[in-house]
């Protein structure tokens, strides 16, 4: 799951979809929202992907949204715009913001260390990460290593815990060995560094990463579909499936071990996870919501030199009228990217459930249409 920040691709046109989404489920009173399957599917169908989600955001509104393309390649099921998708990365945004409210509360504060989260193993603790910061980890500073001890990872996929327990287990081994750079130091984006996070968070707060989740973020929202790991039921079509060159059926082999959570296991309907994107850009024009809009700042705004917040990569746009607030995630099975354009007003969330050259190629291209459609190009 790495941190994507694509060129975007001009719009083709193609024929008029075969695969068409059933109508969203919209709470009374809610806009009305525009169907833009017809706009997906040339795209879909030009990238060779599965299926192909997206929704649009102006101001604290989904306006347009659409699915279309297959459950499960050959199959024939076709998706709808309250099917789940797999977000992968795009969930560290998502830890970042549950911190947010953590530290907003004084359970835990930006500066708090690994040393002083987890005093009672200092004994087990490597000196050099005794000091690495909440805010640093959540920036991809604070040492972490890009990619997890091979030792540590065959051992995490063999655990049959609770993910809070196997989460812990592996952080403290992690924390027993030494970082891979000096936390502060470097940018190292890291996977490992947002489990040490989550672990800090269910510290401080006493209940597992999922439950906190759940209760801050997910239950405020309004995000009712969201839930953990690879969505769906192996004996029936009944959502959509990742897929590499084959059909990924749901299961443990369908995701990353749960433990990893933090990092990357958030999936959801392309509604609710506009919902959360609604939420950054409404903090980023200063409305209070989750937090606290100098909260909302912080989350955003990367260190000195930087380009990396706190799960979220800020970049000018042209397009944008600004900077930019972007991040991609992918458990290689499926890849998500979300656009939010603060000058603009406006937001993109996009998905298919497959991975690769054609996914980062053919969301972009939507992306590219729906910036069409606001007139943004």
């Amino acid at each position: 799951m790495h941190l994507a920040i694509h060129l975007l691709l001009c719009f083709v046109a193609a024929p008029q979809p075969v695969l068409r989404a059933q109508a969203p489920s919209e709470p009374a009173g809610a806009p009305a929202r525009e169907s833009i399957d017809a706009l997906l599917e040339p795209v879909r169908k030009q990238f060779e992907l599965p299926a192909l989600a997206a929704a649009v955001v102006v101001g604290s509104n989904v306006v347009a949204i659409g699915a279309t393309g297959e459950r499960e390649r050959g199959s024939g099921v076709a998706v709808t715009v309250d099917d789940l998708w797999h977000l992968g990365s795009c969930t560290k945004a998502m830890t970042a913001t549950l911190a947010g409210r953590l530290v907003e509360r004084g359970q835990l504060k930006w500066s708090s260390t690994v040393g002083e989260v987890f005093a009672d193993r200092a004994e087990r603790i490597d000196e050099a990460w005794r000091g690495a910061t909440l805010e640093m980890l959540l920036q991809n500073r604070g040492g972490a290593p890009g990619a997890p001890p091979q030792d540590l990872w065959r051992a995490l996929w063999k655990r049959t815990d609770a993910p809070h327990e196997a989460r812990a287990w592996f952080v403290g081994e992690l924390l027993a060995r030494a970082p891979e750079v000096p936390p502060g130091s470097k940018f190292v984006y890291s996977n490992q560094g947002y489990m040490i996070a989550g672990a800090m968070l269910e510290r401080a707060a006493g209940k597992p990463w999922e439950e906190l989740m759940r209760l801050e973020l997910f239950a405020p929202l309004g995000m009712s579909s969201a839930g953990f790991g690879a969505p769906g039921s192996v004996d029936a079509i009944d959502q959509p499936r990742g897929h590499t060159d084959k059909v990924i059926l749901p299961g443990p082999g369908a995701d990353n071990p749960a433990a990893l959570g933090p990092a990357g296991t958030v999936h959801c309907s392309i509604g609710d996870w506009a919902k959360f994107a609604a939420a950054h850009l409404g903090g980023e024009r200063g409305v209070a919501s989750l937090v606290q809009p100098e909260t909302f700042a912080r989350l955003h705004r990367p260190p000195p030199g930087e380009r990396y917040a706190m799960g979220w990569g800020r970049e000018p746009r042209p397009w944008a009228g600004g900077d930019v607030l972007t991040h991609a995630g992918s458990n290689t099975m499926w890849y998500s990217v979300v656009w939010i354009a603060p000058e603009k007003d406006c937001a993109f969330v996009v998905v298919t459930n497959c991975y690769g050259d054609k996914a980062r190629s053919g969301t972009d291209a939507a992306v590219a249409a729906l910036l069409e459609r606001q007139k943004l190009r």
